[in-house]
C-alpha cells in the first residue's frame, strides 16, 4: 500500500467527527436526566421543606381561630340563652292570654240554657197569639207573672185558659224570673185585628243578666237588651 493509501479521506474524517458528536449528544442526554432528577430531589425536599413549614405555621395558625371560635363560640350561646329566657317569659304571658281569651269566647254552655232563649220562646208564643186573634176573629189574652205565663181566649164574654199549643202554661226556665211589679202579674190583649190593649214591657232577669220583651201599640213584638 503506497503512502497515498494511507492518507485518510476528508469524507473518513467528516463522518468520524459526525460520530464523535453523536456520541457526546447520547452522552449528554443520559447525564441531563440524572441532573433533572437530582435537581427535581432537591426541588422536592424544598417543597418538603416549605410543606412541613407550611403546615407547621397553618398548625401554628389554623388553632387560632379554633381558639377563638371556641372562645367567642360559647358567647353567643351565653347571649342566646340569656336572651331566650325573656322569650320564654314573653311565650309564657302570651300562651295564658290565648287560655283567657278562650275560656271567655268559648264559655261552658249553661245547662239551664240562655236566659234569651226564654225571651225569644215567649217573643214568638205572644206573636202566635196576636195570630190567632186575627185568624179567629176573637180577642187573646197573655199573663205574665214571676214565675212563668199563660195564653186565654174570649169566649162567651168571660176569658178562658188555652193548654193547646203553642199556648200551654209555661214556667221560666230556672233562675229566671220576670220583673212583674208589686201586682205580681202583668196581662195584655189581641182584638181581632191584632192590635193590643195596651202596651208592654217584661224585663227577664238572671243574675245579673237582663232581656226585655216588649209589645208596641202595632202589634209588634220585639226582644232586646
Amino acid at each position: 500500500m503506497t503512502v497515498a493509501d494511507r492518507r485518510i479521506s476528508p469524507a473518513v474524517i467528516l463522518t468520524k467527527v459526525r460520530i464523535h458528536s453523536a456520541l457526546r449528544r447520547e452522552r449528554s442526554a443520559e447525564w441531563i436526566p440524572d441532573q433533572v432528577r437530582d435537581d427535581g430531589g432537591e426541588r422536592d425536599g424544598r417543597s418538603a421543606e416549605h410543606g412541613f413549614t407550611a403546615l407547621k405555621r397553618s398548625a401554628q395558625q389554623g388553632f387560632t381561630p379554633l381558639k377563638r371560635s371556641a372562645e367567642h363560640g360559647f358567647t353567643p350561646l351565653k347571649r342566646s340563652a340569656e336572651h331566650g329566657f325573656t322569650l320564654i317569659e314573653l311565650m309564657v304571658v302570651l300562651t295564658i292570654i290565648g287560655f283567657i281569651s278562650a275560656a271567655v269566647v268559648i264559655a261552658i254552655p249553661d245547662p239551664r240554657g240562655r236566659i234569651v232563649d226564654d225571651a225569644d220562646r215567649f217573643a214568638a208564643r205572644v206573636a202566635a197569639a196576636r195570630d190567632e186573634a186575627v185568624v179567629t176573629a176573637r180577642p187573646m189574652g197573655v199573663w205574665v207573672s214571676a214565675s212563668g205565663y199563660g195564653f186565654q181566649r174570649r169566649e162567651g164574654g168571660q176569658w178562658v185558659p188555652m193548654e193547646e199549643n203553642p199556648f200551654v202554661s209555661t214556667n221560666w226556665k230556672t233562675g229566671t224570673r220576670a220583673l212583674v211589679g208589686k201586682d205580681g202579674r202583668q196581662q195584655i190583649a189581641f182584638d181581632g185585628t191584632g192590635l193590643p190593649t195596651d202596651p208592654l214591657t217584661i224585663t227577664l232577669a238572671r243574675e245579673a243578666e237582663r232581656v226585655q220583651v216588649s209589645v208596641d201599640m202595632a202589634g209588634k213584638v220585639a226582644v232586646g237588651g
